[in-house]
């Protein structure tokens, strides 16, 4: 499918991963619309026609999707712990209800973004996009996992394809888990990485998951489902002492895992008692110490995806994006 021309919406296009989409694909020639929840207009200074409205309604999400060619459904809720009700309203049945109306107006293809988190805390090491799945009773694992299951049996092209794309863990420019949180946390001098450092930080420069994203449309790969990463065996410890390194600041110390979780549990509690809101997670941990790298084999071999940008070079760019943004104030 040649992309250019081609009307693409973007749901959940005033978050990171969405704004960075619709920025490049409209360098690609592409038509943008948005559905978002906010009233931001950043999407629309891009260029971009946006519909502001929730994915759970059946009304907005037929507008949505009228008149377009391509589906690239983003929007989830991405917090590491919290009521599985909220999750699976957003995650499962937002997703579910974009898809439907997706397949009503004649949509052609629907690029749904998951998440390596389908595969749990404890996987084996060069895990491929068959398994197997763990939600290891965390509910964003578990909603992403069962929003896979729903989307699948709705795979019929050439009518109406189904692209599943698993991202790993995403940095760059805007970024709040890999970059905002930590180094704001960093600047606070309460940073700690836990473990010594010890396995594998899964990677992906924000362009190169979107490289990712439209080679796998591009390709018409309808049905399929893919990991995409920067495929670099990068340490967490390695990842956070260049983060620090960028800003100037020391390097953070390591903790044990048991007492990170029991610390920030406490902290958690502690906010809880003021009303304020948690600014991390004892769950955060988890994710933090996840062991092995994924394989991203199955994308290399039928999109011939190649991640452009290293780590050396995402840093930079993420640097002098960060010497230009305020970004307490994308903590929301």
């Amino acid at each position: 499918m040649n992309l250019q021309n081609k009307t693409l919406l973007i749901v959940g296009i005033d978050e990171f991963i969405g704004l960075r989409a619709a920025e490049l694909a409209i360098a690609q020639g592409m038509k943008v619309r948005g559905l978002q929840t906010s009233n931001d207009k950043e999407a629309q200074n891009l260029g971009a026609e946006v519909i502001v409205g929730s994915i759970n309604d059946p009304n907005i999400a037929q507008k949505a999707c009228q008149g377009v060619d391509i589906v690239l459904h983003t929007a989830q809720v991405t917090q590491e712990a919290g009521p599985l009700k909220h999750f699976r309203e957003i995650n499962v049945g937002g997703t579910l209800n974009m898809a439907k109306a997706a397949k009503n107006a004649g949509v052609k293809t629907f690029v749904h973004l998951s998440s390596v988190m389908v595969y749990g805390f404890n996987y084996p090491d060069g895990i491929t996009e068959s398994g197997p799945l763990s939600d290891d009773n965390n509910p964003y694992c578990q909603t992403k996992i069962e929003a896979e299951a729903e989307l699948l049996p709705l795979n019929a092209p050439p009518d109406f394809g189904i692209i599943i794309i698993r991202a790993g863990d995403v940095y760059g420019p805007g970024s709040i888990p890999w970059i905002v949180r930590p180094i704001l946390m960093m600047r606070q001098k309460l940073f700690a990485y836990a473990n010594d450092g010890k396995g594998v930080i899964n990677h992906v420069y924000i362009d190169n998951l979107i490289d990712g994203i439209f080679l796998a449309i591009e390709k018409e790969t309808y049905g399929e489902i893919f990991n995409i990463t920067d495929g670099q065996d990068t340490s967490w410890k390695e990842y956070f002492m260049r983060l620090a390194a960028m800003e100037g600041l020391p390097a953070p110390m390591s903790l044990p895992k048991d007492e990170m979780k029991l610390f920030l549990k406490l902290r958690h509690q502690g906010q809880k008692l003021f009303r304020k809101k948690a600014d991390i997670l004892p769950e955060s941990v988890d994710f933090m110490t996840r062991p092995y790298a994924y394989s991203i084999a199955k994308a290399q071999n039928l999109l011939d995806y190649k991640p452009k940008i290293d780590l050396e070079t995402g840093m930079h760019l993420t640097r002098e994006w960060l010497q230009q943004t305020d970004i307490q104030r994308l903590v929301k």
